[in-house]
């Protein structure tokens, strides 16, 4: 019997179709996957099922009647649960609070209850025998009116005991929340505060929560996106509990080999349109690609080896704490090279933001160095990033030589004839710069003449201004530039023009608020206008961080021109499957510390799994040409003295 069919679903939102005349329907004790590209609708159809939008067209059948769900508590009331990508936990709460947060005290009236007392007293009244005396019977009917009496008058004191009963929940419900925990298998302490928890405990909550309210039909949102390969195999296992158990589950992923892995059918949205449903079974990920994108798609990433890699960006001793004054990130120390992708591997909120945010300025550095090796050998001086007296004081100090080889002395030499020389390049660097960014602004780095670039986790909050349009987002790396009061936009347009072209950008116009675009076009603007400038560092944290396969291809590509180049990329990740095939070195945080320096061809994402998740007793650093370094961690030395 099918749990949930929709039939005929459309959703419009003015003049685009999100969902167009879609039909899909889901098995009891089934697992389907919902495949589809970045703004295929699949985040809208499932919003339909579970209540908060409403379909423009067309019917839901649940368990076979037709249904309208017109808010989350419809869908409740058919046993339709959802759990969102962010989960919406109240962080002091624990467990067993948030499970039952919402829960409503059952309605007791005390009038309604008086008038049932009142009758059932009647009731009895009239049920006595007729076979009494008229002394007997006054005393019955007093019995039962003084009985009565005191129910009506306790029934203040049981309603106040209910609420009471009820404002302890955690406790009266306890035995309840813990089977469902252990029915599953789901490893969670219902007593532990939801800041304690990992990011696997949080969902596990999420869960429980849904099937705490009765839900049998559960939809996931991108339920593996932050978790490690351990936590994947344990969701899994939690899965298909619930599936031998009956529930079905719709499960949103762009994982492809977790689709295949975990789902018996897979359903495919493509540009808000049912493209078809097939067996995972008889099905593969090419074909999977293809059905999503319509055309033939190269899965392979390409993954060439670093030639002759050279440092670009060396970290010592970095130490950054967070916005609550607790170390982020403690004695962080690795080296970047120019020409290749170097991986941050770690579970969110290991200190990923704030070291990528330490050395781009953005946070204030505690202790540690920050040096970048700006490549300028037999490079030609440029007034980009130096004035004349910057120019001057460099060649006093012996930094700069002519073609020929001979040491430049600028001596009695006029700005006008230096100005000629730096024109005409004949004024060239004699060595690599060596600049210490700690405790530098982000403004004073780019003023130094580092092209360092940044594409951070949060897109339109701190990478672009969702207000302003592709043009003027493109304007605020280069405004500063111009010589005058008026803006020249001639520049900033053909920029936004060519990645709008590149990149492939949907969108109206080059005019349009990013804030309009989907999440695959947004990260496509900012990925094109950070490597418009031809960096020297990119830093790139969860680049493809909700972005469908093809999308996600094409970041991939976009890294692999840029380590081509020889810039030093960093990559942060969280899919390890993908840090394993495109980087050539990862880095593991664990606890704001480096757990390890690997090297990507030669490891598994379960021995990352495990160092995500617990210090080895050794750190091993990786690095090229050069035998694998082991380092005692602190604990390790402790126990030695």
């Amino acid at each position: 019997m099918k749990a949930i069919e929709l039939v005929g679903i459309t959703k419009t939102f003015g003049s685009i179709h999100a969902n167009q005349d879609i039909n899909l329907d889901v098995e009891k004790g089934e697992i389907l996957s919902l495949l589809g590209e970045n703004g295929s609708g699949k985040t809208t159809l499932m919003n339909m099922l579970s209540g908060i939008y409403f379909p423009d067209a067309g019917h839901i059948f649940v368990d076979g009647k037709e249904v309208l769900i017109k808010s989350p508590i419809d869908a409740f009331k058919n046993r339709i649960g959802m759990v969102h990508q962010h989960f919406k936990l109240v962080d002091i709460f624990t467990a067993a609070d948030n499970i039952i947060l919402g829960e409503k005290m059952p309605p007791f009236s005390i009038r309604e209850k008086s008038q049932e007392l009142r009758l059932q007293a009647a009731n009895e009244i009239s049920a006595l025998g007729e076979n009494l005396d008229e002394e007997a019977k006054k005393k019955a009917i007093s019995k039962i009116n003084n009985k009565r009496n005191l129910k009506i008058c306790a029934l203040p004191f049981v309603k106040f005991g209910k609420a009471v009963a009820f404002n302890y929940l955690p406790r009266t419900r306890a035995k309840r929340l813990q089977a469902i925990a252990d029915q599953y298998g789901f490893d969670i302490d219902l007593k532990k505060k939801v800041y304690e928890m990992s990011v696997s405990e949080k969902q596990t909550v999420e869960i429980i929560k849904v099937l705490y309210r009765g839900a049998d039909k559960l939809i996931l949102d991108e339920p593996t996106a932050v978790l490690t390969p351990q936590e994947i195999q344990k969701l899994f296992a939690v899965m298909r509990k619930m599936r031998e158990s009956g529930k079905s589950i719709i499960i949103i992923t762009h994982k492809l080999n977790e689709v295949m892995e975990i789902s018996d059918r897979v359903a495919v949205l493509r540009k808000g349109k049912y493209i078809g449903t097939v067996k995972t079974s008889e099905t593969s990920e090419k074909e999977l690609t293809e059905m999503m994108v319509g055309e033939k798609v190269d899965l392979n990433i390409a993954r060439e080896l670093p030639i002759d890699p050279q440092p670009r960006l060396v970290v010592e001793g970095l130490t950054v704490r967070n916005k609550d004054g607790l170390h982020a990130i403690e004695d962080v120390s690795f080296t970047v090279n120019g020409g290749e992708i170097f991986g941050v591997a770690g579970i969110a909120g290991n200190g990923q933001k704030e070291l990528l945010e330490g050395i781009a300025g953005l946070q204030p550095v505690e202790s540690g160095s920050i040096i970048f090796y700006n490549p300028k050998e037999n490079k030609p001086v440029t007034f980009f990033h130096n004035d004349l007296k910057q120019i001057k004081k460099k060649a006093e100090m012996g930094m700069f030589h002519y073609p020929d080889g001979t040491p430049v002395d600028l001596k009695g030499k006029s700005a006008k004839e230096i100005t000629r020389l730096v024109n005409e390049e004949q004024i060239l660097y004699y060595e690599n710069e060596v600049i210490d960014l700690n405790k530098r602004t982000p403004r004073e780095i780019q003023e130094l003449g580092i092209k360092l670039s940044f594409v951070p986790e949060d897109r339109l909050h701190m990478g672009l201004v969702g207000n302003m349009s592709i043009i003027d987002n493109m304007m605020l790396r280069s405004y500063r530039k111009g010589k005058s009061i008026f803006v020249n936009r001639k520049k900033p347009k053909a920029l936004a023009d060519k990645i709008i072209d590149d990149l492939g950008v949907v969108t109206p116009s080059d005019m349009t608020p990013v804030r309009r675009l989907s999440g695959g076009n947004v990260q496509k603007v900012l990925v094109g206008r950070e490597i418009s400038s031809s960096p020297k560092v990119l830093m790139s944290a969860y680049p493809v961080r909700g972005l469908d396969v093809n999308s996600s291809y094409l970041i991939y590509n976009l890294l692999n021109e840029q380590k081509a180049r020889n810039t030093a990329v960093v990559y942060v990740g969280e899919d390890l499957d993908v840090l394993i095939a495109l980087c050539d070195r990862i880095m593991v945080l664990c606890g704001g510390k480096v757990s390890a320096i690997v090297d990507a061809r030669n490891v598994t994402k379960e021995q990352l799994g495990l160092l995500m998740t617990k210090m080895p007793e050794t750190v091993e650093r990786y690095d090229y040409n050069v035998a694998p370094q082991q380092e005692e961690t602190k604990e390790e030395e402790k126990n030695n003295d």
